[in-house]
């Protein structure tokens, strides 16, 4: 079964169909950039875009870079702009892709979703959490395999500032930080969180899961396993399927 998936976020929108019985890609995906300002009207016209490239008709899974209650509206915009708040997006994307069945749902916990079912998290129990590192950071909190949703972890204050602005890959960018500087920040955060939750496993999704080679190994000192993400860059277009599929 396949079911179309579009990963929304604050630097690119990309989306392929997704085969559900293996978790994976079954085409390449397609990706153009996020408009800046990155407007409701604007994404929807980006995701019509990739939509468009495979001549899709289905329904359609896409993550947002921020909260989503009911399956459809936006609380929270950090990444984005501030007129997505309060706006349907399920509707306007619904809209701008003539009629499909639109599913909506925040994007680190597509991506968690994903790598529950068939990445870093399969068959793992107790308190999991995958936070992705892109333009913010972004996390997915799962008891059981249960998934607390909305969680939003990368706001938490670490030392005055917010988590994201001091330890995400765009932060690792702006200030010029090598690996293993970067790998420092990090460390930091993930004491901070594992003192809130206590997990037993830390799943590091985004894009930075592709060279987790060149971090992983200058993060130690925590009691909980951190592992990159199995799905790498692609788990929150997966996950957006899966979601679809579940509501389909």
């Amino acid at each position: 079964m396949q079911i179309f998936g579009v990963d929304i976020g604050g630097s690119g929108i990309k989306g392929a169909p997704v085969d559900l019985d293996r978790g994976a890609l079954a085409q390449e995906r397609y990706k153009v950039l996020t408009p800046h300002p990155a407007t409701p009207d604007g994404v929807a016209a980006g995701v019509k875009q990739v939509i468009d490239h495979f001549g899709w008709t289905g329904p359609v899974g896409l993550t947002f870079p921020g909260v989503v209650t009911d399956g459809a509206f936006v609380r929270t915009a950090a990444n984005v702009d501030k007129s997505w708040i309060d706006t349907d997006a399920r509707a306007l994307f619904r809209d701008v892709l003539g009629g499909l069945p639109v599913t909506v749902v925040n994007d680190a916990d597509a991506a968690g979703i994903a790598e529950m079912q068939f990445g870093a998290g399969r068959g793992r129990r107790g308190t999991v959490i995958l936070l992705t590192f892109g333009t913010g950071i972004g996390s997915a909190v799962f008891v059981d395999g249960v998934l607390v949703p909305n969680t939003e972890l990368g706001h938490l204050e670490l030392h005055g500032h917010e988590a994201e602005k001091q330890a995400s890959s765009k932060a690792k960018d702006d200030h010029g930080l090598t690996w293993e500087q970067w790998a420092h920040r990090v460390q930091k955060y993930l004491a901070h969180v594992e003192m809130l939750f206590s997990p037993e496993l830390f799943v590091i999704g985004g894009g930075v899961s592709r060279k987790s080679e060149k971090f992983l190994p200058h993060i130690d000192g925590l009691r909980a396993e951190v592992v990159p993400a199995q799905l790498q860059n692609n788990a929150g277009i997966v996950g957006a399927a899966m979601r679809a599929a579940q509501q389909d």
